[in-house]
């Protein structure tokens, strides 16, 4: 029987939560705050955990930290949807939480019920996801400690390369409507085979993948002009796509679009965390945005991300508020179909971690296009659904590691050795 341990300072959400659970079949177990959760982990050994993010004592943020350190495990964050519950919840991801729920607060029609339906659904679908947990330790609060180390030479490093742009092509502020949240589902049992798989030397190292501390600079070698790089992740994606953007080189001079699952509130204050992070400028996007080369955008929660023309090295954008596709908007789909449909620069579309089969429909489209494409390894996918799926259409032309993803991408645009013939 699956366990769960449900950690939360109300004793409401406890027992409304636990009995939900439990009547669901799941062997239940309860703690206060961090300290408690932290103590029960390692007597009771979940399977997955819920976490609250604001507690007494020791909050959710500390406790997620700690418990991946010892015993990495599968942690479903609840947060309430404020700033401060955003920033805690993406830091939370950062540190190996794989997937957040957000609570009510009053602020629209959420009710305690949708909550806990939300909880039950999202337990399941992590109870059948084939997780690895040498992925989850490899993606949790090492990395971050090896980011906060590295800190210091990337922001030099990125004083001496060229400064991002200043300026957007923005022609429309407009925005769709918000205010969705992902209930996608998958799970995998397949081994992937038939495309190339980059080197797993590093990955089955005892050092954690994603850390930043030691990665050499990616060497762009010779690279097709105006390259268009479409990333689509879910469960466990943040954190990935995050350390992608560490490493993704200035001089790739891409135009990079992001389709993460997440909730309207929480992609934007994502895409500050991008910009923060990158030499890349990253702003979540806006209807009829246009973005250059060195710029990328961000699917807002609640809005599907279109291209609707690439004319003069620029992408122009277009948000709709229209049915979800594979129960989620923004949906990985939707932007790889249109990118495959009005991009004829180089182009290359990038399936992460997640549930379900968004992003395999996208995968055949960009392959039929001409572009290349791209799925993460099973090995260092916190949940493989989503890669699987696109992997199974045939037309994945590489998988690699996340350590190596940001490889793969500017190799996908490589033109050495090319001829005309």
């Amino acid at each position: 029987m699956t366990r769960v341990l449900v950690v939360d300072d109300s004793r409401f959400m406890r027992t409304v939560i636990g009995n939900a659970l439990t009547e669901a079949g799941y062997d239940v177990e309860t703690a206060t705050n961090g300290s408690d959760a932290i103590e029960t982990a390692v007597a009771s050994d979940p399977d997955i955990i819920t976490m609250d993010v604001e507690m007494p004592e020791l909050g959710g943020i500390d406790a997620v930290e700690r418990i991946m350190a010892r015993n990495p495990t599968l942690i479903l964050m609840l947060s309430v949807h404020t700033d401060r519950g955003t920033e805690a919840t993406l830091d939370a991801l950062e540190r190996g939480a794989v997937d957040f729920l957000h609570k009510p607060d009053g602020s629209d029609s959420r009710t305690v019920t949708h909550l806990i339906d939300d909880v039950v659904e999202k337990v399941a679908e992590l109870a059948n996801a084939n997780v690895s947990s040498a992925a989850l330790a490899r993606a949790t609060a090492s990395a971050y400690a090896a980011r906060s180390e590295s800190a210091r030479t990337r922001s030099l490093d990125r004083s001496q390369s060229r400064p991002k742009t200043t300026e957007r092509a923005v022609v429309g502020a407009g925005r769709g409507a918000r205010g969705d949240t992902e209930t996608s589902a998958g799970s995998t049992t397949v081994q992937p085979g038939g495309p190339s798989l980059e080197s797993r030397t590093e990955v089955e190292s005892e050092r954690p993948s994603g850390t930043v501390g030691d990665e050499q600079p990616v060497d762009l070698g010779g690279c097709a002009d105006n390259p268009t790089v479409v990333l689509g992740a879910s469960t466990g994606g943040p954190k990935i796509v995050e350390r992608v953007f560490e490493r993704l080189p200035a001089d790739l001079d891409a135009k990079v679009l992001v389709v993460q699952h997440m909730p309207s509130g929480f992609t934007e204050r994502f895409a500050d965390r991008l910009d923060a992070h990158s030499q890349y400028d990253v702003s979540e996007a806006a209807d009829g945005d246009a973005i250059r080369p060195g710029e990328a955008a961000v699917a807002p929660g609640g809005a599907h991300l279109e291209v609707v023309s690439n004319i003069g090295g620029r992408l122009r954008l277009r948000l709709d508020d229209g049915d979800r596709i594979h129960g989620v908007r923004p949906a990985i789909d939707v932007t790889m179909r249109t990118a495959a449909r009005h991009v004829d620069d180089p182009l290359c579309g990038v399936v992460l971690t997640g549930m379900g089969r968004d992003g395999a429909a996208g995968i055949e489209a960009i392959k039929a296009a001409g572009g290349r494409t791209i799925a993460q390894d099973e090995a260092t996918s916190p949940v493989f659904g989503i890669p699987r799926q696109a992997i199974q259409t045939g037309c994945v032309d590489d998988i690699a590691p996340a350590p190596k993803l940001v490889e793969t991408i500017v190799g996908a645009f490589d033109t050495e050795g090319e001829t005309d013939d």
